[in-house]
């Protein structure tokens, strides 16, 4: 059997059974179609067609099978052959990026106009989740990679490259009494409301660990997926907030200060993750150098073939 004879089965189905017609559809003759379709006939040993003389009338059980089977096939080729020129186009093509609000609201704008600059006709789209989500997306082929924190880094199947660090900002309306301290310290921000980060999300774990160390329970009266959101119940003077540093902007966010974590919480390393064994268009490993521009097309393939340890920050 081959394609040619599916297509054909197709095609005399979308005809209405007129094999005249199927074969102009296809540009063949009309006796190759009929030869064809019976010789497919033949070698599976079932009617795909119930007959009449020697006209077609329309499809038997079996054939219904083989038709669905058929369609399959036929997709599956017609992808194969997308698949093929997306590949072959290194310049052009789609681009799925999953990554959390805060790398796509902080990290991401200036990184996704340098792109798009450089390759105009690739498609780039953009999926949020928390990091666990998009390392599945990652895993399902929905992504082409992920960015997020250190909770994609240990994921099976994945492989991941660090980018940059930050830290975590604590923020709070101008002249808050935090504002006043030399140093502040877990105690001196437990003593209010606090307003963080979702436990899935930008390092919660750190900042929960850091006040259990210190035998702490702290009261937190919101936890939000995004720092937008802290940071405006911030503002209206619900608590003090906890975000990642990416996400603090002195001439953005002009009511609020905000004052260095990083001694109390640790560092975070924002990283990319790719599928095991993934094969990566240029223009993939070109956006993964603007990212983390220590991140060379060289060490990403040394990482991807099993070097996993050729780098970290």
């Amino acid at each position: 059997m081959n394609l040619h004879q599916f297509r054909f089965v197709r095609e005399a189905v979308r005809q209405n059974f007129n094999l005249t017609e199927a074969a102009k559809a296809l540009f063949t003759s009309q006796p190759g179609v009929s030869k064809a379709i019976i010789e497919l006939e033949e070698e599976l040993g079932i009617d795909i067609f119930t007959r009449h003389g020697k006209r077609v009338r329309g499809l038997t059980e079996p054939g219904r099978q083989v038709l669905k089977s058929v369609e399959t096939i036929l997709q599956e080729v017609e992808g194969l052959k997308r698949i093929g020129k997306e590949f072959a186009a290194q310049d052009s093509g789609s681009f799925t990026i999953a990554t959390t609000h805060t790398q796509a609201r902080y990290s991401l704008p200036p990184v996704v106009q340098s792109f798009a600059q450089k390759f105009p006709k690739v498609r780039l789209s953009l999926l949020q989740g928390n990091p666990k989500q998009v390392a599945e997306m990652v895993l399902h082929n929905q992504a082409d990679l992920a960015i997020a924190t250190e909770a994609i880094a240990e994921v099976d199947g994945l492989v991941s490259l660090p980018c940059f660090q930050w830290e975590h900002m604590v923020v709070v309306p101008h002249e808050h009494p935090l504002t006043k301290l030399p140093t502040i310290t877990l105690d001196d921000i437990a003593a209010y409301p606090l307003i963080t980060y979702d436990a899935a999300f930008a390092g919660r774990n750190k900042i929960d660990l850091a006040f259990t160390r210190r035998g702490l329970k702290p009261d937190v009266v919101l936890e939000a997926i995004d720092a937008d959101v802290i940071k405006t119940y911030v503002e209206l003077g619900m608590g003090v907030g906890i975000i990642a540093g990416l996400a603090y902007s002195a001439t953005r966010d002009t009511g609020l200060a905000a004052v260095p974590a990083g001694h109390l919480f640790g560092m975070n390393v924002s990283r990319i993750a790719l599928k095991e064994g993934a094969y990566l268009r240029g223009y993939v490993y070109t956006f993964i150098e603007l990212m983390a521009p220590s991140l060379s097309r060289k060490l990403v393939e040394q990482v991807l073939t099993g070097e996993r340890d050729s780098y970290e920050i």
